[in-house]
């Protein structure tokens, strides 16, 4: 039974034997290859890891002054609220001065116009009276009259 079981033994580690030979270098080499490779993604995993670190810390900087940059926000935002508003009241206050003088221009120049058809009216007016009165107050030997001492006037000039 020893001698039936020296066979299959020999054989196995004869099989062995070549797989040792033939195996042995291309396995080490994976191996080693393998190992290279998962210290190389351990080192770059490091270094991601410390860069995560580096930008989660700066976001957490931007985050801790984001109150006081909104705080300097509104603060500016609310002086320029106030200049603007300051600048458009001071803006009405000239438009409203100009067209308060354009309109006392006008209304002078109104005023001027309506005493100038007053006088014309009056004169007018004056006219029409003295002319109504000539009409009724002079009779024919007054004009005749009046013609000969305009006749005479010329005669001596």
């Amino acid at each position: 039974m020893i001698l039936g079981l020296g066979w299959p033994l020999a054989n196995f580690a004869i099989f062995i034997g070549v797989l040792y030979y033939f195996l042995n270098q291309p396995i080490r080499d994976y191996l080693a290859g393998r190992s290279a490779t998962i210290r190389k993604d351990l080192v770059e995993a490091a270094e991601l890891r410390a860069s995560a670190n580096a930008q989660l810390a700066a976001i957490e900087q931007k985050l801790q002054a984001l109150p006081g940059e909104l705080d300097a926000l509104r603060t500016r935002g609310a002086a320029e609220i106030a200049a603007e508003e300051k600048r458009i009241a001071a803006a009405a206050a000239a438009e409203r001065d100009r067209l308060l003088e354009q309109t006392r221009r006008e209304i002078d120049l109104q005023v001027r116009l309506a005493k100038k058809e007053i006088l014309e009216h009056a004169a007018d007016l004056s006219v029409q009276l003295a002319t109504e009165r000539i009409k009724k107050e002079v009779t024919p030997e007054d004009q005749s009259r009046l013609v000969d001492r305009y006749l005479d006037q010329v005669k001596k000039s």
